[in-house]
């Protein structure tokens, strides 16, 4: 526990054996209590390999159910096993899981609800190795959703954040996405429902083992990404409603 708040790290893993058990090595255990691993039916033998070096709740989904969906099955989890913080911690190493402690720290003091790991802050993301045109691409596509949306975060491309499950008496993940965009649709609720995110910076690493996405499949999700931002401000124009920004 962090400050009296039980901690709960999950992991999205898909095809993660390579990387699996250094991210985890690496996590803060005198604050998690408990960790969980969601399986993607995985073609590797990540949900072996999770059982044996020691993660709690190991889940196995029968078929591959995208990125959003395994994310569904996390967070379901940690409400679960009555979470206070869920921190969703990438198996495939790109992201540090030494930022875990911090992270929390800020949720547990009641300073933020939610904390996003920003690649962008400092020069983590180009320094690691992140490829330009996905930087450039994250710039392009931050600032449109900053627009439109009405924040200031540095990205909302990040795949390391923290929650207090709080937030989830409010939103329902389950009406999101189960592909990529699923991130920026609950990035959008959690503005919609008037909580705020706080970030710090981040060092990432990009390695043939660390997961990524195609360029066409990249092109879909920037797409996807700018629609979710113009549903928020029509919606909070009052010009139409859509089913996944309502509020509990």
């Amino acid at each position: 526990m962090i400050d009296g708040k039980k901690v709960v790290v999950v992991f999205p893993a898909y095809n993660a054996a390579k990387t699996l058990e250094k991210t985890f090595k690496e996590l803060p255990f005198d604050i998690v209590d408990e960790t969980v691993l969601v399986d993607d039916a995985s073609k590797d033998d990540t949900a072996a390999l999770a059982k044996k070096i020691g993660i709690n709740h190991v889940i196995v989904h029968d078929a591959n159910r995208g990125y959003g969906g395994n994310q569904k099955s996390c967070y379901n989890k940690a409400v679960e096993l009555n979470a206070d913080i869920a921190i969703m911690v990438h198996p495939d190493y790109q992201y540090t899981p030494l930022l875990v402690k911090s992270m929390c720290s800020i949720i547990a003091n009641g300073v933020y609800p939610a904390v996003y790991a920003s690649r962008i802050l400092g020069k983590g993301a180009l320094k690691g190795g992140m490829p330009k045109y996905k930087y450039v691409a994250n710039r392009f596509l931050t600032l449109f959703q900053n627009i439109l949306i009405g924040q200031k975060l540095s990205e909302y491309h990040t795949g390391y954040r923290a929650f207090s499950t709080e937030i989830f008496d409010k939103i329902d993940i389950e009406k999101n996405s189960d592909d990529f965009v699923y991130d920026n649709q609950m990035t959008a609720q959690i503005f919609m429902a008037g909580y705020e995110v706080g970030e710090v910076t981040c060092p990432t690493k990009y390695f043939e083992e660390a997961s990524s996405i195609n360029f066409q499949r990249s092109m879909k999700y920037g797409l996807g990404v700018m629609w979710v931002s113009v549903q928020y401000r029509l919606q909070k124009w009052g010009f139409a409603k859509f089913d996944y920004l309502k509020i509990k």
